[in-house]
């Protein structure tokens, strides 16, 4: 079974999500990019309220875009979010030059850093390899651009389909997000990913991924991962 990430940016949105039947809540400003940071006095907060009603569901939070070298940065922003109580703390790697490098600063680092492998251009596969080689306990593909193509749009499936079963052969969790919506449905099921994130898919169409997160829609997606068939 395939989980449902939500991606929300308040405790009200984390609430209803959490409610409508999203497995794994995840902490993000979509206005603020890709990977758009929540202030972590924010991300502290939430996660305080979240834990007090839902003690046991998994909470991520993303660390803003920063390019690969930028490793100071993305130290500091790791663990200023780790220290606001999330379970996992995710951080983009784009391919190319300081992919690797970025990787592996990650896995010395004392958080739980997810990885998102950026896959506008196709999946790194030995990028991927070595994410899983490392030990994270997780890997996201995902895409930089929110331009309506879908990760799906960007990627070759079946070298998908090889990252994520390389992952699943050394304990590693993956997940695939990346303006993901409907049509993408018998995609993800055929793949089996651990953890299926959405945001736009989860908010009214009129405003994607910028608007307000639509309860009914996260359970529709939670009830299709697992299984069901649901009007859409």
């Amino acid at each position: 079974m395939t989980a449902l990430l939500a991606s929300v940016r308040s405790a009200d949105e984390a609430f209803d999500a959490a409610h409508a039947g999203a497995e794994l809540i995840d902490l993000k400003e979509p206005r603020a990019g890709a990977l758009g940071g929540v202030a972590t006095g924010d991300i502290a907060r939430i996660v305080v309220a979240l834990r007090a009603r839902y003690p046991v569901r998994p909470i991520s939070a993303t660390i803003g875009d920063w390019p690969n070298h930028a490793l100071d940065e993305i130290t500091g922003c790791v663990l200023e979010v780790a220290a606001a109580g999330v379970d996992y703390v995710k951080v983009g790697i784009s391919p190319g030059a300081g992919a690797e490098q970025c990787l592996r600063h990650l896995a010395s680092l004392p958080a739980a850093v997810v990885p998102v492998l950026l896959s506008d251009d196709g999946v790194d596969r030995a990028l991927a390899a070595l994410a899983a080689q490392l030990g994270f306990v997780g890997i996201v593909f995902d895409t930089a651009g929110k331009n309506g193509r879908t990760l799906f749009d960007c990627v070759d499936v079946q070298t998908l389909a090889a990252c994520i079963a390389d992952a699943r052969a050394r304990g590693t969790m993956s997940a695939v997000a990346g303006s993901l919506g409907w049509r993408d449905l018998d995609t993800i099921r055929l793949l089996a990913p651990d953890i299926a994130g959405f945001r736009g898919a989860l908010c009214d169409e009129r405003d994607g991924r910028s608007g307000t997160l639509d309860p009914r829609r996260v359970e529709r997606w939670a009830r299709a991962l697992h299984g069901e068939t649901v009007a859409v």
